[in-house]
Order: C-alpha cells, then sequence, then structure tokens
C-alpha cells in the first residue's frame, strides 16, 4: 500500500532514511557525510519547507519514503530511501509513479554523482541527466544546498523537463 506519510510515521521514516542512507558512507566525499545522516531536526524542516513524503508500507510498515516538493514552476523528487531489506523489490519505482502524478509540473531529482545506482534507478524511469552547466543552475536555483554539495551532485530530470526547455 503507497500511502501519504504523517507526523506520526516521522520515527520510522528517520529510520528508513538513516539506514538506506548508509549505502552512500565511503561513495560520497567524506567531507558530505554525517552521522546520522539526517537528523530529526532536518526531516522537520524539509517537511516545514514544503515536502511531501509519501511511504510503500508492506505488512502495516513502512518499507521505503519518497517526497516530492514543489518549487516554483518545478516539482522536485526528495529524499528516495528503501530499507536496506527491501531493496531490488519495486518499492522505489511503485513510489515513482505515485508521485510522477502528483504533478504537471516538470519533474527535477538530485543526487550524489558518485551514488551511480540512484542515477540508474532514475535512467530506468525515464529520467536524463541535465548538463554540468545546467545542473549548477538548477540546484542554485531549486534546492538549499552547500556549494560542496552542489560540486558533488548531478541532476536528472523527466521529458518535460526537456521539452519544457526546448519551448525555451
Amino acid at each position: 500500500m503507497i500511502r501519504p506519510c504523517n507526523a506520526m510515521d516521522v520515527p520510522v521514516m528517520l529510520e528508513i532514511i538513516n539506514d538506506a542512507a548508509r549505502a552512500y558512507r565511503g561513495v560520497i566525499p567524506a567531507d558530505c557525510w554525517t552521522e546520522p545522516y539526517m537528523s530529526e531536526d532536518e526531516l522537520r524542516r524539509e517537511i516545514e519547507d514544503g515536502v511531501q513524503f509519501w511511504g510503500v508500507e508492506k505488512d502495516g510498515q513502512l518499507v521505503a519514503v519518497m517526497g516530492i516538493q514543489h518549487v516554483r514552476d518545478v516539482s522536485l523528487l526528495r529524499h528516495a530511501y528503501v530499507r536496506t531489506v527491501s531493496r531490488q523489490k519495486g518499492f522505489g519505482g511503485e513510489l515513482l509513479g505515485v508521485l510522477r502524478v502528483q504533478t504537471s509540473k516538470p519533474l527535477l531529482v538530485g543526487t550524489w554523482a558518485a551514488a551511480a545506482w540512484a542515477v540508474r534507478f532514475y535512467e530506468k524511469h525515464g529520467f536524463r541527466l541535465v548538463t554540468p552547466g545546467e545542473k549548477d543552475l538548477l540546484l542554485k536555483k531549486y534546492w538549499n544546498i552547500s556549494d560542496r554539495q552542489i560540486q558533488t551532485s548531478v541532476v536528472l530530470a523527466n521529458e518535460k523537463w526537456f521539452e519544457h526547455k526546448a519551448k525555451g
């Protein structure tokens, strides 16, 4: 079952995020890694800033979360995580499918450049990398992240973004 997450889900969402984010340790630059990867305060700030989280529930427990944030003329996919024990079972793709229909705006997603598995996931679902120059502009325009994270990230966009861009 896929459903919107609520305030009661925050502890479990944090558990999922921090469990799944362990895959980044040793992959992303050491100066970008924190323990825990996301604190409760950070998660609550993201929610206050408009990230709407959805989750996949299996056997009564959340196993995956993904957020969507509507920012100006685009929607951002944010914080997509699947519990380590629940990976490779289609939960991320199911969530992505539900979030795609939550917006008519172009969709963008940022992730760590070194997280090849994340880039492959989005490419498998029809997203394409934007150019490095576009990436820097988009990350500065739509996200609130450090310059270091901008340097070490990529942005992928859905077809609607490329069509929107082509129209100028």
